[in-house]
Formats: structure tokens, C-alpha cells, sequence
């Protein structure tokens, strides 16, 4: 994943479990994804949703219709002192017209604790086949 958008090389995730409708991606606290306080940044887990909501949109959509993001939406609800995990979840997609469709992400520092929510606005439309 990280060969083809090469900036979610600089969180360093992992993928956890992952299928349509939903996904977990993992991300370890260190250095290079801290702030000055040294807590995980608030960017890195905006990156971290970002790509959960993604890569799981990719998979739930019918093959028909393509994705991009639109928008976000973000509440930081506490610091972020270990490694985290964003879990993704999206109903059932039909195709249809474009549309907006959010994605809601809820990121979770290592004692499970959400730390950080992100609601993700997705534009899908319509496959434009060359």
C-alpha cells in the first residue's frame, strides 16, 4: 500500500484485519510519529484513519463505482501516550449515482481507549470505463 501512496510509508502501519466493511490498521508510537509532548501526533492518526477508511472502502464498494475523499471530520478526546489502532466501518454500498458517504473511523490507544474519531466523507461515483 505504501508503494502506490508513498506518504502512509511515514506512519508505518499495519493492517490487523481487514475485509468488507471493515478494517483495522495498527500504528506504533515512536519517534517519528510524535509530537513535542511526546504523544502520538495528532496528524499521524488523522493519516492512520485516512488510510483505514480508505483501503476498506476500496473492498466494500461495488467494482462498478470508485471512491475519493472528500472531507473529514476530527475530535482529538485524549492523548495518545502508546501505539494505536484505527477501526473503519462502512455498511453496504449500492451502486447508484454519486453520492457522499461517511466513513466512521474510531482510533484506540493499547488499553483501548479511543483517543481520537474521524468521520471521513467519501465521494463515490459512478466507474468512468475508458
Amino acid at each position: 500500500m505504501c508503494w502506490k501512496a508513498p506518504y502512509f510509508a511515514s506512519i508505518s502501519p499495519r493492517f490487523e484485519e481487514f475485509r468488507p466493511g471493515y478494517a483495522r490498521v495498527s500504528m506504533r508510537r515512536r519517534r517519528a510519529v510524535t509530537n513535542h509532548i511526546g504523544t502520538v501526533h495528532a496528524i499521524a492518526m488523522c493519516n492512520l484513519a485516512e488510510l483505514a477508511a480508505g483501503t476498506m472502502t476500496e473492498i466494500t464498494i461495488p467494482p462498478g463505482m470508485r471512491w475519493l475523499p472528500k472531507g473529514m471530520t476530527v475530535e482529538y478526546l485524549r492523548k495518545a501516550q502508546s501505539s494505536v489502532e484505527a477501526r473503519a466501518s462502512l455498511g453496504e454500498v449500492a451502486e447508484g449515482p454519486g453520492r457522499e458517504v461517511p466513513v466512521a473511523v474510531e482510533i484506540a490507544d493499547r488499553e483501548g481507549e479511543v483517543v481520537c474519531r474521524a468521520v471521513i466523507t467519501m465521494w463515490v461515483s459512478p466507474r468512468r470505463w475508458a
